[in-house]
């Protein structure tokens, strides 16, 4: 996530500039000219985004004095392997026109070191949430290209007997191995997980529980005093949720459903206080924490439609930005948080100025669907520039194509086995 803040003056001649790398209002053109993001083997989704200064209704609302906070371009990417070795990459290989884009930054010196300008700039998420981990843009690429081959070879007739199944997934197994063979089919095995990155994750593992043990006696103690802070905040704070000028609804409309997956911005102000600020800190590594070592296949809490999330922090923990990418309609992505995730919501998001008023953190909230529907289309940003790199395919998609890859290389399959497989083409 490379952040700065926009130079004065430079937002139209930004907004035009990025305009012109799409083919569509909705997704980039993955070979523009500025930012080729289909050349970039290792990158899942990708945006550009103006961030605006979401403040500035809700405190004229309250009759806060403004802050005057920046208008920010972030550049955001999902990608497979370290960060810095996607950034390195894009720096070699697109670096004049990332110079373009940047140029529209404050502080930003053309002929400097491009790397090390973005690396300077690269915000830490709070929180991350990844699908699946472990599963790479050539994976999904190769499982599509081989569910695509075998569903044009496997019969459409019904077939006599499940032992036909079993003749014909040792066929089809067999046609795959000579397609391989011969270098026409690509089912590239999976790299090894890096030793860093497992004892790296081991490490968390054990010292979040362990540093929550020891400061569970100091918790015990302010307890009564942390539960009357919250539910005096909770009874007084104003609700802001006005229904969205339908004119900027309109604009991120526009930007939807040019795939079976959709993109999703927003920015928004974190309650004034340090409690607030504390609470949703903590709230954060807890679901960095539940994200890293339990939702690593294939979905958070009840919800499976979401490839990639993240939260992070601006302007001294201030405000927040939240971007998801996810399979379906805007509508359905939220009317699934409210029906099965609601209190997971409300534990975040509660601590944004404005939000549906809850109780004990978890209860209410986005359980006022219209409230939560209207609050979060008013703090959703319209992302100008949104990539990725296998349209067309939704996780179910994924999960079915590896599946069938997974059923290919086993050594053994039954009768039974082999008609479900067969099912999956």
């Amino acid at each position: 996530m490379v952040i700065a803040p926009l130079a004065t003056g430079r937002e139209d001649a930004l907004r035009a500039l990025l305009a012109g790398m799409n083919r569509n209002a909705g997704m980039v053109d993955p070979q523009n000219a500025l930012v080729p993001f289909g050349r970039f083997a290792q990158l899942h989704y990708a945006r550009l985004v103006m961030l605006d200064d979401a403040l500035q209704v809700d405190l004229e609302t309250l009759g806060l004095p403004r802050p005057r906070l920046p208008a920010y371009l972030a550049f955001m990417g999902d990608c497979d392997g370290p960060a810095r070795d996607c950034l390195a990459d894009l720096a070699q290989h697109a670096g004049d026109g990332l110079r373009r884009i940047f140029a529209h930054c404050a502080g930003f010196a053309a002929s400097g070191d491009l790397l090390d300008w973005m690396l300077a700039h690269d915000q830490p998420v709070a929180a991350s949430y990844i699908h699946w981990v472990g599963r790479s843009v050539r994976q999904i690429r190769q499982e599509s290209a081989l569910q695509q081959v075998l569903a044009a070879c496997v019969p459409r007739e019904t077939l006599a007997s499940e032992a036909e199944a079993l003749r014909i997934w040792r066929e089809l197994r067999a046609f795959v191995e000579a397609e391989r063979s011969a270098g026409r089919l690509l089912l590239t095995p999976a790299e090894p997980t890096p030793l860093g990155w497992t004892a790296a994750k081991l490490l968390n593992l054990l010292a979040l529980p362990l540093v929550g043990l020891a400061v569970l006696p100091l918790f015990v103690i302010l307890l009564p005093l942390l539960v009357q802070q919250l539910r005096s905040r909770e009874i007084h704070d104003p609700e802001i949720c006005p229904r969205p000028n339908p004119a900027a609804l309109q604009a991120l409309q526009d930007l939807e459903d040019f795939d079976v997956s959709n993109q999703y911005t927003a920015l928004g102000a974190v309650k004034p206080g340090l409690f607030r600020r504390g609470l949703v800190t903590l709230l954060l590594v807890l679901i960095q924490y539940a994200c890293r070592h339990v939702f690593t296949r294939g979905h958070l809490a009840r919800v499976q439609t979401i490839h990639f999330a993240r939260w992070a922090f601006l302007d001294d923990k201030t405000r927040v930005v939240f971007t998801s990418n996810y399979d379906g309609s805007h509508q359905g992505y939220m009317d699934d948080f409210i029906n099965k995730v609601a209190w997971g919501l409300n534990l975040v998001f509660s601590n944004g100025i404005g939000w549906p008023r809850t109780r004990w953190l978890i209860f209410g909230g986005a359980r006022y669907e219209q409230r939560f529907k209207y609050f979060q289309r008013r703090h959703q940003i319209p992302t100008q520039v949104w990539y990725k790199a296998y349209p067309g395919l939704t996780l179910a998609d994924m999960r079915r194509n590896q599946r069938i890859r997974e059923g290919l290389e086993r050594s053994y399959m039954n009768e039974a086995q082999a008609l479900a497989w067969l099912r999956l083409l």
